[in-house]
């Protein structure tokens, strides 16, 4: 039997990617040891699918013991968390161990601008930046994807109540610039390097889509693809902070949140990349092909309308 690829994260929620890659791999005929958190439904779907599924804790020694043993090629991913570093260290700690040949590391884009001198407001993203430079001081082959905003995490999260409620887009993200990307081609590209991972030990990939543009370009991809008028309104980052915050959505996740819209008034996430088609031979989704495919959840129902 071969050694099974560990995919962590594998049961997802908003973006799924560690799922999908799941599912891509089983796919290409590969053995994988999906870890999850807990058993549910999710954990059954991924038997279903073919995989060995392994219930565990990134925070917990014995956990990742039993999740890595007999693994050479492995993934690392976590949502945004205030225990973010914390789980990276344990997984590095116990992969070394185990002597593991290749560590794909999800990171985030941003960390590209940062140093041991720069960081920005988000916590998160200097947990990131660090967990970065812990897994390069390991010695660990390890390979760092950088994606840019999720639209999976973010458009799909945050904006279809206001495009069904009054076809406007409201984001505090100013005139800004971003190259949002597709959770399925974040996946379909560390899918790639998991299949042939050891051309790419060393290496930075940075995950975008097709094209970086604002907000109001985006709002007429939105229009373009729900076949009616869509608008973007800019609203203050601090009342829409307080709104989530109201949601009861974490501190923590709040927090990086407020800090990428700021990032995202100030430019910094003006940037785009081949890498998604390097990696995967085919073109990013774009905005108003992602929107499209959604389209029932930025549509009023019957009801509603």
């Amino acid at each position: 039997m071969p050694n099974p690829i560990l995919v962590t994260g594998a049961a997802g929620r908003v973006g799924a990617v560690g799922r999908t890659i799941t599912e891509q791999m089983l796919k290409q005929g590969k053995a994988v040891r999906a870890m999850v958190r807990s058993e549910d439904e999710r954990a059954q779907a991924l038997r279903d699918m073919g995989a060995e599924v392994m219930i565990g804790d990134l925070l917990d020694l014995g956990s990742m013991h039993r999740a890595i043993a007999g693994c050479e090629t492995m993934y690392f991913g976590m949502s945004v968390s205030d225990t973010y570093l914390a789980a990276t260290v344990n997984a590095a700690a116990v992969a070394k161990h185990h002597g593991v040949k290749a560590f794909i590391n999800m990171s985030q884009m941003t960390v590209s601008q940062m140093s041991i001198t720069e960081t920005t407001p988000s916590p998160q993203h200097k947990l990131h930046w660090l967990a970065e430079q812990a897994l390069n001081w390991s010695g660990l082959p390890v390979v760092h994807v950088r994606p840019t905003v999720f639209l999976e995490g973010f458009f799909l999260t945050l904006t279809p109540d206001s495009v069904r409620e009054s076809d406007q887009i409201r984001l505090p993200f100013g005139e800004g610039k971003t190259s949002p990307v597709a959770a399925e081609d974040v996946s379909r590209a560390i899918a790639a390097l998991l299949a042939c991972p050891q051309p790419h030990i060393g290496k930075i990939y940075h995950l975008t889509g097709p094209q970086s543009e604002n907000m109001h370009f985006f709002a007429q991809e939105y229009s373009k693809a729900l076949s009616r008028k869509i608008t973007y309104q800019d609203i203050p980052v601090e009342p829409w902070r307080d709104d989530l915050l109201n949601r009861h959505w974490p501190v923590h996740v709040v927090n990086h949140l407020a800090a990428l819209a700021d990032l995202h008034r100030a430019g910094r996430f003006d940037r785009t990349s081949d890498d998604v088609r390097t990696l995967t031979g085919q073109e990013p989704l774009s905005v108003q092909e992602f929107v499209r495919k959604n389209a029932a959840t930025f549509t009023p129902s019957a009801k509603e309308a």
